[in-house]
């Protein structure tokens, strides 16, 4: 698995026992807005937004919540946009920063501010974009289901990889086939626990435990931004980095 890939597996286990919920709620809610103003409120003509019911439902986000974020960004929705950053942090580290905002100032303001009190260089969007290759990951809970069973189904839909983690799967995809998996899930019945389009790096840089979890941090502060959604990074999550991180 990707190195982002274990880590986002990481944490949402942790992000659940650290009641972060709140963080996940908006983030959802402004996937929804900018779902809704692409593409309708009807999720069966509307992928985004279908994506972004599923990771509100992965969440535990509450049903009433979710319908009254898609009848507000019908009605209201607020002038939320997609900025993206890219930078280096310490050590050589990439990372894409992926922000719905709504003031573009504010936004801009505190990124940059992280990545200079942190020692890192804030590049030009499209710098680092060779570093990172778009795929879909699909998380889906094991529960009963036979791993042999499952891969047999979805595989001719255009499944890349599949692991299992602990008990979860996580299914990657091409950008292209991601929707097609979607829908074979569905027809399977099979309710993923969270589907996105992540940027996975394609040169990981392996680092001391030490060294990778100072980085981590840093990233985590990013995660803590009310405006940003996603933060990809190149470092290897090796066995020693999760030990030390525990």
């Amino acid at each position: 698995m990707s190195g982002h890939s274990k880590w986002s597996t990481i944490k949402r286990k942790k992000g659940a026992a650290d009641a972060k919920r709140s963080k996940e709620f908006s983030r959802i809610v402004k996937e929804v807005s900018i779902a809704v103003k692409e593409g309708g409120t009807d999720p069966e003509n509307n992928p985004r937004l279908r994506v972004a019911i599923a990771n509100a439902k992965g969440v535990n986000m509450p049903k009433d919540n979710i319908e009254r974020a898609i009848s507000k960004a019908d009605k209201d929705g607020a002038d939320i946009q997609e900025i993206t950053f890219e930078g280096y942090l310490p050590n050589g580290i990439a990372v894409y920063i992926e922000c719905l905002s709504d003031n573009n100032n504010r936004t801009v303001s505190n990124i940059r501010a992280i990545f200079t009190k942190r020692g890192g260089n804030l590049g030009t969007n499209g710098s680092l974009s060779f570093l990172f290759d778009r795929k879909g990951v699909i998380t889906v809970p094991k529960g009963d289901i036979d791993p042999d069973d499952l891969q047999m189904e979805i595989i001719d839909a255009g499944v890349e990889d599949f692991q299992i983690e602990d008990e979860t799967f996580i299914i990657t995809t091409a950008l292209e086939d991601f929707g097609n998996v979607q829908k074979k899930l569905e027809e399977l019945k099979i309710e993923p626990e969270n589907a996105e389009l992540q940027r996975i790096s394609n040169d990981t840089k392996d680092l001391s435990p030490d060294d990778a979890i100072k980085i981590l941090k840093i990233v985590e502060e990013f995660e803590d931004d009310e405006d940003v959604q996603n933060v990809f990074h190149n470092i290897e999550i090796t066995d020693e980095v999760i030990a030390a991180m525990e």
